[in-house]
């Protein structure tokens, strides 16, 4: 008789688990632990379920429950790995059982955190969710998140600055509708509101998942339009440590008279990664070093940074950790070209913005799991910004964030509670805000109730929230009693996911968005050569709400298999915030554009597998936005390029594709992305910006095309070069910026 065989076909490759059985008269009590068949990590959550008593797996995999003798059957779950239904045989002595959990490599089962603060299949979300995986950071030689974040459906990236289906238009770095988070934190800066790209490790990242839609009841009001969570990497059962260099330089633009240079500019850098297990520890480390010669002339960004991540458990039960990041360099832009001919890669001297800063941030974190699988969670972080920037524009801000986080889980009626409180205060010194002292506090409660029947998933989330700024009673002709302003609100969410076959899931979700104004755009003061930009202490916060349908629909062909999204939606906003200008005295400020609807259809396309014999993954999508104003004046017709009703800085259409081959030695990738014209924009550009109606006349929407490859020259190491900007277009993000022409990079990494 083969055992071996008996054994495999008994467990099936699912889960790893050591049992120790003790009979009594009464029950059986069963102790063991469920682990990862291919990393062999212990699964923290995992259900465990006889008949109608069960528990969870703690923070080492292990779990003890008592079950009938008369009923021995157990069934094991956990997200993204197959379940597995057994009976737990009689025994008159100890006995161990190895067993292991396998993963399922469908894409609809990929694990996501975001949308409930808890794991769940991608497929049962009641919002649009992407998920981008490691791999496309690495074999992208990006430098920086926001360059793979254009390629999500759905998303555009404007000069750094994230906007999801049309909910923000362009705002320099003052106020943002998409939060950030690093691991379940919000990562924007105190006084703007702004994620600092350069700041985030790509060199350590586990995925990045991209919620589209409000989802301000969990994570606050900076959440309005979605947000972007960046999920680190936590060490393995085995060491790994990897050393990458990087470089790359700038080609001729097709313009031949835009080229001021004689030597190309270029970049060059490198990163160093550790990951290990030393007995009770986890320890992540990561260094990063990159110097960049801008093809703006005069531009420049040098900057070094150190991650590190240190997870300790203390019991089986009780986990301590701790992360920290910290960020030096330099740099140099412009705000607006010279001219848009010869000029277009360099700056007039007055738009010039010179800037040495200094970041970290340092988050602590508490986690505990008790018997019953219920997670009481405290995170905190403290994030400190030093800014000397040239004209008057240098600002010093700390940030302290505190959050208490209960998952409750209720096996019996199939349901999870989670609910919160958090904590953000802020101190901000600035010349930019009048070189005062300006001060803010957030407090906020949250719950979500997710309930399960069957096919059926229901989600319930309210979040309330109080914001409170100190800072002057007066600035200029304006004023604010006792310079505090205070404000509270609550936020409500509704979702739901139907299962109704195998691989198609129907959604529908609406919910409540809020968004407090910054610091930077209540009280900013400051200019950008002939652009003066103002305070506006009446500046009220912005309301709305977003809705979706969607479906959910998995496929296989042959070997190749994924999903396609389609989803149909219809945000508005109330009082939205946008900076428009407002005269010569003033400039530009923030102010309350009045209440707006953005409408439109996202679909994407998700899959991976053999592809004609060829092993391949894909990303593509198609997004169609609809903004515009829910009362069209003709002031506002005034204000825009455009004559007609349409929110200014933003695309109608965007189509991404990425795809890639996969084969043992050489993967080739390609991306095209196409963004139609930007249909207006501030109509006081013209004025100010030289060139900048004729060259809007000549160039309307723009394809982008990259062409990448990646050979494995031995087991440890791999080289990597990419194209971007294939055809050399010329194109403009956003007024006055020309973005770079075609560039080459390469890439060495090698595993130690």
């Amino acid at each position: 008789m083969n055992h071996s065989g008996i054994i495999g076909n008994f467990i099936g490759g699912i889960i790893s688990l050591v049992l120790v059985v003790s009979a009594t008269a009464q029950s059986l009590e069963i102790q063991g632990q469920v682990i990862d068949a291919v990393s062999a990590d212990p699964l923290v959550g995992a259900t465990v379920q006889a008949s109608a008593s069960g528990t969870f797996t703690d923070l080492t995999g292990r779990f003890s429950l008592s079950i009938n003798p008369q009923n021995r059957v157990i069934t094991i779950s956990y997200v993204g790995y197959k379940s597995l239904e057994f009976s737990v045989p009689t025994l008159d002595s100890l006995q161990m059982l190895n067993l292991q959990l396998e993963p399922i490599s469908n894409l609809l089962n990929e694990v996501t955190v975001t949308t409930g603060k808890y794991e769940q299949p991608l497929g049962e979300t009641t919002v649009s969710l992407e998920i981008l995986r490691p791999a496309l950071l690495e074999q992208t030689n990006t430098t920086s998140i926001d360059d793979v974040l254009g390629k999500v459906p759905g998303v555009a990236i404007i000069d750094g600055q994230a906007n999801i289906r049309g909910g923000s238009g362009f705002s320099y770095g003052a106020g943002s509708r998409v939060l950030v988070l690093v691991d379940d934190i919000p990562a924007y800066q105190a006084d703007a509101g702004f994620p600092n790209w350069d700041d985030f490790p790509i060199e350590n990242l586990a995925q990045v998942e991209v919620v589209k839609g409000a989802a301000s009841a969990l994570y606050g009001s900076a959440a309005l339009n979605g947000i972007i969570n960046l999920r680190t990497a936590y060490a393995r059962e085995k060491p790994h440590s990897k050393i990458s260099i990087f470089g790359g330089q700038m080609l001729a633009p097709r313009d031949p008279q835009k080229k001021w240079w004689s030597k190309a500019p270029g970049e060059f850098g490198f990163s160093a990664t550790d990951a290990r297990r030393i007995g009770k520890f986890d320890l992540v480390h990561a260094v990063y070093f990159l110097d960049r010669n801008s093809v703006n002339r005069e531009g420049y960004d040098q900057y070094g940074r150190i991650n590190s991540k240190i997870r300790y458990k203390l019991t089986e039960r009780v986990e301590l950790g701790i992360r920290g990041s910290f960020n030096r360099g330099v740099d140099q832009s412009f705000f607006y070209w010279l001219d848009s001919g010869s000029g277009a890669y360099q700056g007039d001297s007055s738009a010039y913005s010179t800037s040495d800063y200094f970041r970290y941030s340092v988050d602590p974190y508490l986690k505990i799991i008790n018997d019953r699988g219920d997670r009481h969670e405290f995170k905190s972080r403290l994030f400190h910004v030093d800014n000397r920037n040239n004209a008057g524009r240098s600002n010093t801000s700390k940030l302290w964030y505190g959050e208490y986080q209960f998952l409750h889980r209720m096996p019996g009626i199939n349901a999870i509670l989670t609910t919160g409180l958090v904590g953000i205060k802020t101190n901000v010194q600035a010349e930019l805000y009048g070189d005062t002292t300006l001060k803010s506090n957030n407090i906020a409660a949250f719950l979500q109730l997710e309930k399960k029947w069957h096919q059926l998933s229901l989600n319930l989330g309210v979040r309330y929230e109080q914001n409170t700024v100190s800072g002057p009673s007066a600035i200029g002709t304006e004023r604010i009693p006792n310079g505090k302003i205070q404000e509270t609100k609550p936020v409500f969410r509704l979702g739901a996911n139907y299962q109704l076959a195998e691989g198609t899931y129907l959604r529908a979700s609406w919910g409540q968005g809020y968004r407090y104004p910054t610091i930077a755009e209540k009280y900013i003061s400051t200019s950008f050569g002939a652009t003066l930009i103002s305070p506006n202490l009446s500046l009220q916060s912005e309301t709305g709400w977003s809705g979706e349908v969607g479906l959910k629909q998995g496929f296989e062909l042959g070997e190749f298999g994924g999903f396609i999204d389609v989803a149909a939606y219809w945000s508005e906003y109330f009082d939205m915030m946008e900076f428009v200008f407002t005269g010569l005295i003033k400039g530009f400020q923030s102010q309350n554009v009045g209440d707006t609807r953005i409408r439109g259809i996202d679909v994407s396309l998700n899959a991976r597998g053999n592809l004609l014999g060829v092993p391949a993954t894909m990303m593509a999508g198609y997004t169609f936005v609809d903004p515009t104003f829910q009362n069209f004046t003709a002031r506002d017709s005034m204000n825009s390029t455009a004559g007609y009703n349409i929110l200014k800085y933003r695309s109608k259409h965007l189509v991404k594709f990425d795809g890639q081959t996969d084969f043992d030695k050489l993967n080739v990738g390609l991306s095209v992305q196409y963004t139609s014209n930007m249909e207006a924009i501030d109509r006081v550009f013209y004025l100010f910006v030289p060139g900048l109606e004729k060259f809007r006349d000549t160039h309307r929407g723009y394809a982008l095309t990259d062409l990448r490859v990646l050979y494995a020259v031995t087991d440890r190491m791999t080289l990597s070069t990419q194209c971007r900007n294939l055809f050399n277009v010329e194109y403009s993000e956003r007024p006055g910026l020309l973005a770079p022409p075609r560039s080459v990079t390469f890439r060495l990494d090698y595993e130690l």
